[in-house]
Parts: C-alpha cells; sequence; structure tokens
C-alpha cells in the first residue's frame, strides 16, 4: 500500500496544473508533495530493511544447527543464487510494464513456496529427502522446527493472530490515505475545493501514518529479537553429535591414505573438509580415475593443515582423494576427515527450503 501512495504522488500522476510551469501560487503545494513523497519512501526503505533484517537473523540462526563443514557453505552459496534468482525475477515483471498488484502476486506466490519447502525439508519429504541424508548432524529440533513454523498453530501464526490486528489497522489507514489522494486528484482544479484545506489534511494523515507505522515496525523487531523460537545449539545436544560423521585415520611416515569416491551423478558437488589433529599438515590431491584406471587430476597438489572444499563433477565415475605424506621421514599424521557427494537434483531447491522470511506480510502494507 506504501507504494501505491508513492505511485499517486509521483510527479507524473500530478494534476496537469501542477506539472510544467506551475504558477507561484502552486509551487508551495508542489514543494509539500514531494516532502511527504520522501517521507514515504523513506518509510517504504526501512519496511523493506526490517523485512531483510530479520530473514537475515532467522537465516543465521538456523545455520548454527548446520553441521559447520562444506555443506553449510554450500547452502548458503545456493541460498544466494536462489534469492538472486527470485529477484530477477521481480526486476523482469516490472521491466515488462507489470504493476504493483502483479509485483505483490509474484512475491506472495514466492513466499508460499518457500513456506511449501520448508514444510517438505522439515518432513524430509519430496527432493529433500535426498538434503537430509546430506545432512548428517542436523538435529532433529530444527527439523521440526522448519516444518512447523508455518503451521496452522505454529509460531508465525501465534505472531499473526498477536499483532496482525494492528497491521490491519495501519493497512485499512493506509487505503483511506490513497483513496483521499485519488479523489483530491480528480478534483484538484475544482474551485469549490480548498486546495489548502486539503493538503494540510493530507500532510496530517500521512505524518501520523508514518509515526504509526515506525512505532510498529520499531515493535515488531523487538518481538522478533526477543521471540523464543529457538533453543541453543548447546541445549539441542548438537556438540556431542557435530562430529559423528567424520572419519579418522593415521597416516604413517613415507605412507598416504586414499578415499575411493563414487560419483553417479554429472555434476555432482564432490566435497571435503578435513583437518589434522597433530597440528602439522599433509599433501592433498584429489583425481579421477575412469574405467581403464587411467588418472585426471581434478584438485592440485597442495599441503593443508585444515583445508574446506568442493568442485562439481564433470562425469560420473570415481574419484579418488589423496592424503601424501611420503615427504616425511620422521612424523606420522592423525587425521579426520570427511567426504561427500552431492546430487545436483538440490541445486535448485537446496535453499529454497531453508529460508524464514517475514516478508509475506509485506502485501499487506
Amino acid at each position: 500500500m506504501i507504494e501505491e501512495m508513492l505511485h499517486l504522488l509521483s510527479k507524473r500522476k500530478w494534476p496537469s496544473s501542477l506539472k510544467g510551469n506551475v504558477s507561484s501560487e502552486l509551487e508551495p503545494v508542489a514543494e509539500r508533495i514531494k516532502k511527504m513523497e520522501v517521507g514515504l519512501q523513506q518509510l517504504l526503505d526501512k519496511l523493506v530493511a526490517f523485512q531483510k533484517v530479520q530473514s537475515e537473523r532467522i537465516f543465521s540462526m538456523v545455520l548454527t544447527y548446520m553441521p559447520q563443514d562444506f555443506r553449510l557453505t554450500y547452502l548458503k552459496q545456493y541460498r544466494e543464487r536462489s534469492e538472486k534468482k527470485k529477484q530477477a525475477e521481480v526486476d523482469n515483471l516490472m521491466a515488462s510494464g507489470g504493476s504493483i498488484h502483479d509485483k505483490y502476486v509474484l512475491l506472495w506466490s514466492q513466499q508460499m513456496e518457500r513456506r511449501r519447502q520448508l514444510a517438505q525439508l522439515g518432513s524430509a519429504t519430496g527432493v529433500f529427502r535426498t538434503l537430509v541424508k546430506y545432512l548428517v548432524g542436523c538435529p532433529q529440533v530444527l527439523l521440526e522446527f522448519v516444518c512447523k513454523i508455518n503451521d496452522d498453530h505454529g509460531p508465525m501464526e501465534e505472531q499473526r493472530e498477536r499483532y496482525g490486528p494492528s497491521l490491519y489497522k495501519l493497512t485499512t489507514f493506509a487505503v483511506a490515505l490513497r483513496v483521499f489522494l485519488a479523489v483530491w486528484w480528480s478534483a484538484f482544479d475544482c474551485e469549490d475545493i480548498s486546495r489548502e484545506e486539503m493538503l494540510e489534511v493530507l500532510e496530517q494523515s500521512v505524518e501520523a501514518y508514518k509515526f504509526d507505522f515506525t512505532r510498529y515496525l520499531d515493535f515488531m523487531q523487538e518481538v522478533f529479537k526477543n521471540s523464543p523460537f529457538f533453543i541453543t545449539p548447546e541445549e539441542a545436544g548438537i556438540a556431542a553429535s557435530a562430529d559423528q560423521d567424520y572419519k579418522e585415520a593415521t597416516i604413517a611416515a613415507g605412507k598416504t591414505h586414499e578415499v575411493i569416491l563414487p560419483v553417479k551423478y554429472e555434476g555432482a558437488l564432490v566435497a571435503w573438509d578435513f583437518r589434522l589433529t597433530s597440528g602439522k599438515d599433509i599433501g592433498f590431491s584429489v583425481e579421477l580415475v575412469d574405467s581403464s584406471r587411467a588418472t585426471r587430476p581434478m584438485f592440485p597438489y597442495q599441503r593443508y593443515e585444515t583445508h574446506q572444499g568442493s568442485f562439481q563433477s564433470p562425469c560420473v565415475g570415481n574419484y579418488r582423494l589423496v592424503w601424501d605424506n611420503t615427504y616425511s621421514n620422521f612424523y606420522r599424521k592423525y587425521l579426520r576427515y570427511k567426504v561427500d557427494e552431492i546430487p545436483p537434483v538440490l541445486e535448485e531447491a537446496v535453499i529454497e527450503g531453508t529460508e524464514v522470511s517475514t516478508s509475506s506480510d509485506s502485501t499487506l502494507t
């Protein structure tokens, strides 16, 4: 609704007598209208910032529950790609002449898709059945949370029932303002209507709306900040289970340790995470072993004490990860490692379902 008011206050929507060469009598009117437009634009910017901050905050909290390895990096990357894709859809719609209404229909559709995929992630259904399989160490408390957050009796619905009426009153006020402005524009040049009186009513109403809406946003910011949506990862017992899916190996001086990772999907992500517990470094490389047992380098040899990385597999086959301690004559190395193949089917869906956003309510404002 703020955007609808801004649309009417934009210069291209002004009455003809306010455009072009404006009379000295109307110049102050034009300036006061511009001032209202600036104030409402600042309010819209504050609303957008509020939605972004809340979305990022909850996403960051979700990440504290995830295994802190390459899978976390994977989720972040695909979230960024997903949100860029969604924003591009909105930009393309508006560039092709879409209306403000069309924009919010699209935003609502995107938000409903997020909710649907959250439920799929939490219940490990659909494509997310595969995702959860590759998120070993992801606590059940998190899966239950993302599954139920938007339920009819879930935490977000409780927030809407409790604080939605205040937002509805603000929206009703905004609708009245928009109607008032549209009617005034249509009768702006009518001599029977006092422009000064109408302008004063509009200015006072806009200021009241800005004040009340700003206060509402500030209040909701505190509500979300202090809402007991999460227990801490420590309380959830994550600390004790975070390393369950790591493997260990002792690599003697002058020896190597190899792991063969069969990759079943072209374009799958070959990923690893390892560290040495001995405080030393070790050589590491990855190569593809084809059906004729010929090898092709995929990740160049380099020495690390700890490393996390990944690449997209160019083809199906066996990928050999090699930890090389042949250069050491005296020291054995104690290795903790984890390797995974993440199928490309997850690429488009991964983070669509792991974002919680408050932007669904923006259609009301």
